[in-house]
């Protein structure tokens, strides 16, 4: 308990001098448009998994008179087998293409298909290996040379990554290459995601936050497929998405390094100088002495630092164990959903450029709803609820997939359906960062919000594979994620709810939070159910202790 004392403290002693130096000021602005850019750039690096291994229409070569099929119509489906009679069966040596808008991808330029589909799923899996090794060696080096530095060098390995890539023309290279570039994933992003938020207003955090992701990481994404058709091939667009990776490192022209990072290391005089360049930035004149105040009360603070649990501390008991391991759980399958699903842009029978960039469009609507409704409805009912209708919706679309003969309306449903599947998974996927911080108690909530979310990106590894299977039985990926997703749905509802109320502190909490309640207990129903008077005099109280913990949870990940 001493040692949440302490950061919350040091937390509020950060916004204290923080509103002298000013928190909402061009610092903040110019901070602020920064993390636009990293938002498009992470997106442009994300979904260059899936811009480069667009597999087009193909149909075997093999004792065709010429290279197109000697003026023959192209079969309707993709086909491994040759189209002429005296052509051996068993295998294919040489194959066309029908290129979406004359664009190619990897897949086509190394005739990784058929046979030798299963390196491109390969490929694609190294680079979620890449992100959980590099999600856990970038944070360590973060707690030990600073979010800054871990920033920039985040960044140029995924731009040096996608540039390698350029050259991976063969399984071993490909499959190095793609690890190293997901070495950067999660990191390129949330270390800036940390510096703005420290620097904010408290008030302003959650907004300000959201609609930068929801706008920027929306425009990345649905501008990736564009890229590429513009550069016309998977090289071209690999070097017009890294490039921009160069103008990250004139982020320390501007970007102050963590104060929270540098007075957690006992670096004062550092973290004066960074309070000092916001001052002149924002154009605020600080005395000398406020400084010197703000020193000696964290100086006061850190007397009493004890030693704090651990990660294996969340699993001794049996009720914070099960809260724990469905977090776990959680993570992986919205993790996994978001990623499978935003990558199953094919076989619905639109252009896989035109799917993706609608299938993009949601991620916008889906951090407003957020705003609008998760401090209404509560975390319980917007994780179960989201997920639950997307495993709906993504299982209706292998249902239609199966048992629908393509037509005009089949293929758009299938596309409405798959875009507000995709809408679903979304919000999961955005919402549920927020659930686990608040459910894990402060003690261990940096290490376990941090294991959480590796465990998530651990998991995608076998996204690629559940696209494979579109190979095997057309409808399977769907019906893999509808199940995945209504399990996890299921799952949400054993979670007790943390909207308005005191969060978890010490280990003790955790095991004790919620116990009274029941699976089918929310937020919303519970506020119906308060009679006037509590709610007038109970309300401001909570919510109060709420906000803090809130933002108290979400600044100890970055220590």
């Amino acid at each position: 308990m001493q040692v949440v004392r302490v950061r919350i403290n040091t937390m509020l002693e950060v916004d204290k001098i923080l509103e002298k130096c000013g928190d909402c000021n061009r610092l903040q602005l110019l901070m602020l448009l920064l993390f636009c850019l990293i938002n498009m750039l992470s997106a442009l690096h994300y979904y260059s998994q899936t811009i480069i291994s667009f597999v087009p229409k193909y149909w075997c070569a093999d004792g065709l008179p010429d290279a197109g099929g000697g003026g023959q119509q192209p079969p309707s489906e993709s086909s491994c087998h040759s189209l002429a009679q005296n052509a051996s069966a068993s295998t294919c040596h040489n194959y066309d293409y029908e290129l979406f808008m004359g664009y190619e991808s990897f897949t086509s330029d190394m005739n990784w298909i058929c046979a030798d589909a299963w390196k491109l799923t390969l490929g694609q899996s190294m680079f979620f290996v890449g992100s959980v090794v590099g999600t856990l060696v970038l944070g360590f080096l973060a707690d030990v040379v600073g979010r800054l530095p871990i920033l920039v060098v985040a960044n140029m390995i995924a731009m040096v990554g996608n540039l390698l890539t350029i050259w991976g023309t063969n399984l071993t290279l490909f499959c190095v290459f793609r690890l190293v570039s997901g070495f950067a994933t999660d990191s390129n992003f949330v270390m800036m995601y940390i510096l703005v938020m420290e620097y904010m207003r408290p008030s302003l955090r959650t907004v300000g936050l959201s609609l930068c992701i929801g706008f920027f990481y929306c425009l990345g994404s649905m501008a990736a497929p564009w890229i590429a058709v513009l550069m016309r091939s998977w090289q071209g667009f690999l070097l017009a998405t890294s490039l921009p990776f160069l103008l990250v490192p004139f982020f320390y022209l501007i970007v102050p390094e963590s104060v929270q990072w540098l007075i957690s290391k006992q670096k004062y005089d550092r973290a004066v100088v960074c309070l000092k360049r916001v001052a002149k930035i924002n154009g605020r004149q600080v005395e000398e002495s406020s400084y010197q105040e703000f020193i000696d009360e964290c100086k006061f603070s850190q007397q009493h630092t004890k030693a704090r649990p651990n990660l294996l501390d969340l699993f001794k008991t049996p009720r914070l164990r099960r809260n724990t391991l469905i977090l776990f759980f959680k993570s992986m399958v919205i993790t996994l959903c978001y990623d499978a699903v935003s990558r199953n842009v094919q076989g619905l029978g639109i252009s896989p450029f035109l799917m993706f960039s609608l299938s993009a469009t949601t991620i916008l609507p889906a951090c407003l709803l957020i705003i609008a409704l998760q401090d209404r409805i509560g975390r319980k009912a917007m994780a179960s609820i989201s997920l639950l209708l997307s495993g709906i919706f993504i299982s209706v679309t292998g249902g239609i997939l199966f048992a629908a003969p393509a037509t005009d309306k089949t293929t758009t449903l299938l596309v409405s359906l798959s875009v507000v599947g995709r809408f679903g998974v979304t919000v999961a996927y955005n919402s549920g960062a927020q659930y686990a911080t608040e459910l894990i108690p402060t003690c261990v909530r940096g290490q376990g919000v941090a294991a959480v979310h590796v465990a998530g990106y651990a998991f995608t590894f076998f996204s690629a594979f559940i696209l494979y299977t579109r190979s095997i039985f057309y409808p399977m990926p769907e019906i893999i994620l509808g199940l995945i997703s209504l399990l996890g749905a299921c799952l949400c509802l054993l979670l007790p709810e943390t909207l308005h109320r005191t969060l978890p502190t010490s280990l003790e909490d955790g095991e004790n939070f919620g116990k009274n309640d029941r699976w089918f207990s929310f937020s919303f129903t519970e506020q119906r159910t308060q009679s006037a008077t509590t709610l007038a005099s109970g309300h401001h109280s909570t919510k109060h202790h709420f906000e803090l913990h809130r933002f108290g949870g979400l600044l100890l990940i970055s220590f």
